[in-house]
């Protein structure tokens, strides 16, 4: 699956990033829609900014969670894939890959610049937020 154009707003908002980190922000924005146009129900995504940072919603579906893009200030040359901290997403992501990722509290996944991108546990990460409310739906149901 070919990603769609970036929308210019958000295409402003990466370049502001230095080259290593707005590379890797690129590749996980591709993988971003590969992931959502493999999972059933996820439908349509919304790219657009929230906070100044990348961001992807499941407006016409309703199915997830948004996911950022950006950086932290902590560890500002790691790429950062945001979630909101309300949830417990990072919270499970972090009990099964604490070797493939560090974490920065109960909102983001760091992912370095360099190296080879994880991209099976990344898409476990990714899918689980595109479909969070239709889990969490699921899970409150008798």
């Amino acid at each position: 699956m070919t990603s769609p154009p970036i929308p210019a707003p958000v295409a402003e908002a990466l370049s502001r990033y230095p080259q290593p980190v707005r590379t890797r922000l690129l590749e996980i924005r591709a993988l971003i829609f590969a992931v959502a146009a493999e999972t059933d129900g996820v439908g349509v995504l919304t790219e657009t900014l929230k906070w100044g940072e990348p961001a992807y919603l499941t407006e016409a579906s309703r199915s997830g969670s948004t996911i950022r893009l950006g950086t932290t200030r902590s560890v500002p040359e790691a790429c950062a894939v945001l979630f909101n901290c309300k949830t417990t997403l990072v919270a499970t992501f972090r009990s099964h890959f604490s070797d493939d990722f560090a974490f920065e509290g109960n909102r983001a996944l760091l992912v370095p610049t360099t190296g080879a991108l994880p991209r099976k546990p990344l898409r476990f990460c990714l899918r689980a937020a595109l479909i969070y409310h239709r889990r969490t739906k699921l899970t409150v149901r008798p």
